[in-house]
């Protein structure tokens, strides 16, 4: 009974995915097989998450900028090694923010703006 019981849950989710395959699109095509037309999903990628991730990146990249030009080099580099001495965390965290090379072409082009 178990086994038919996970059996049974195994063919429901690879129906649910099937169909929400098939409402973001879908293209019919003659089954070579059996001759009947059959609905299969488009080649659709979705390209939502990438635009998300880029739009988050480059959020922070402008984000370093603003601080950059907003401190100084010299104060950001200081407050950047004072995460660098402290834990896992905030490592990391002077990892992320340290100064790379279009966050510093970023914050000169801001400082020209500025002033």
């Amino acid at each position: 009974m178990e086994e038919a019981l996970s059996s049974y849950k195994r063919r429901e989710q690879a129906l649910r995915r099937k169909h929400e395959r098939l409402a973001r699109g879908y293209v019919t095509k003659l089954d070579k097989k059996t001759g009947n037309y059959v609905q299969v999903p488009a080649g659709k990628t979705g390209g939502m998450g990438l635009r998300v991730i880029l739009a988050a990146v480059a959020g922070f990249i402008a984000f370093k900028a603003l601080v950059l030009t907003y401190l100084g080099s010299g104060d950001y580099q200081v407050h950047v090694d004072t995460l660098a001495s402290g834990s896992i965390f905030e490592r990391v965290g002077a990892w992320l923010m340290q100064i790379d090379p279009l966050t510093a072409k970023l914050a000169e082009l801001g400082s020209l703006l500025v002033s």
